[in-house]
């Protein structure tokens, strides 16, 4: 084959599909969980640190350090293998163990997370949670009788998964230690890659979950000012059809309305469209244990159908809620400004007319006007005339007077002519 360059990305993005393999397990074993989220502009934080904090674990442990600008790291600190990894709201670890604790669900097995270096973490922790993987009893109702004694009856979700290789169970409960619990009931043939791939799945289910209720809390926190909004707007667009309403008043608030609502839309759209990415994550998650009912108990799926689905429901109606409002308040505004417009454009009319019976006054006015200075230039004419005229009251034998009058009419005639043929040119 010839030799062909490289596209400087190619390695890179191959390499990318492999860089997050699942953990390969063998029942029984332990392992613990924790996502770490900034309270604020977690997507523009400085990454840095959550590799520095990565690192600060490893070096109590004598571990290697991953790669600069790394964004995931699998490696063995102590009795445990360390999985970290970064995403775009918040980095999580995960510790497996192949140490058995006589208790299950031990608080001690979170000692592998030193309690100074979890509060030196660049952020708050979303969700903890303790694993328990061990293999089915011979017994199957020892199963029954364990999750009775683990987990709350009421919101327990138990199926088997992926063709009945393994039992899982989880209430989503915070226990008193400040951790969820999930336990794995694996058959002696389930391979140690699928033990990993359930467990995996089952930490990105509570992570995912988690982040997504976020939207949740987030409609909360907006309900009341979108009422608000709303019995605002509604008011508004009645007072559209009220005559007597100043249209420049209510158009104004209709603004300062549609202002509002475009900033509470630019401050949610990105936790609203993070809500609905880790909704479709969550339940693909589900879907890819390929739950099936044990005992009569309700799934995972059933579980989040029940409480989980509704809280997403409403995010989105509030999602929908607010868009329509927006636009509503844009179309108002619309309808409101042409009114405005047409208002004015009445009120320019009257103006126009109102400037044309001036006009005409002014023109009346003026022509009076001329006929007075016809007048007053004939006037200073004829007396002009007179003045040239006297020296032929001898040759003539006519008096001053009667030449002044015989005089009168061709100068007034001819003052007459004069002005308005200026007037004439200057129209």
């Amino acid at each position: 084959m010839a030799p062909i360059t490289d596209h400087p990305l190619r390695y890179k993005l191959a390499n990318e599909l492999h860089a997050r393999p699942f953990p390969s397990l063998s029942a029984p074993c332990s392992a613990v969980y924790i996502a770490i989220k900034q309270p604020n502009d977690a997507v523009s934080r400085d990454r840095a640190q959550d590799l520095a904090h990565l690192t600060a674990l490893l070096d109590r442990h004598g571990a290697p350090h991953p790669q600069p600008g790394a964004t995931h790291y699998y490696g063995q600190i102590g009795k445990h293998w360390l999985k970290w990894e970064q995403h775009t709201e918040f980095v999580t670890y995960t510790a497996f163990s192949e140490t058995i604790y006589e208790r299950p669900f031990d608080p001690a097995q979170f000692d592998v997370f030193p309690s100074d270096w979890l509060e030196a973490a660049p952020g708050q922790r979303m969700t903890s949670v303790l694993l328990h993987i061990e293999q089915q009893p011979g017994d199957i109702a020892e199963v029954s009788t364990r999750l009775d004694d683990w987990f709350v009856s009421e919101s327990l979700a138990v199926s088997e998964v992926l063709d009945q290789a393994a039992i899982v169970a989880g209430d989503f409960r915070i226990d008193q230690n400040g951790h969820l619990r999930f336990a794995v009931f694996a058959k002696p043939e389930t391979g140690t890659r699928r033990i990993g791939r359930i467990v995996q799945r089952l930490c990105e289910i509570e992570t995912y979950k988690t982040m997504s209720m976020l939207g949740f809390a987030r409609v909360r926190a907006l309900q009341p000012k979108l009422n608000d909004l709303d019995t605002k707007l509604t008011g508004l667009m009645s007072d559209m059809s009220d005559e007597d309403a100043p249209a420049e008043w209510t158009l104004h608030n209709l603004l300062a309305i549609s202002a509002e609502l475009e900033t509470l839309s630019a401050q949610s759209s990105f936790r609203f469209g993070a809500t609905g990415a880790y909704e479709a994550l969550v339940n693909q998650r589900i879907a890819a244990l390929r739950e099936a009912r044990y005992q009569g108990r309700q799934h995972f799926g059933e579980f989040m159908m029940r409480r989980y689905a509704p809280a997403m429901r409403t995010v989105h109606s509030a999602e929908s809620r607010l868009e329509a409002m927006s636009s509503r308040s844009i179309r108002a505004s619309n309808l409101l400004r042409t009114r405005v417009d047409v208002e004015r454009s009445a009120q320019n009319q009257s103006l126009l007319e109102s400037m044309d019976r001036r006009s005409d006054l002014q023109l009346r006015l003026q022509r009076t006007v001329e006929g007075l200075s016809v007048v007053a230039i004939s006037y200073y004419a004829v007396s002009l005339v007179g003045y040239l005229i006297y020296p032929l009251t001898q040759a003539t034998g006519m008096s001053k007077g009667m030449l002044t009058a015989l005089a009168t009419v061709p100068v007034v005639l001819l003052v007459w002519w004069m002005v308005r043929r200026l007037r004439k040119s200057v129209e």
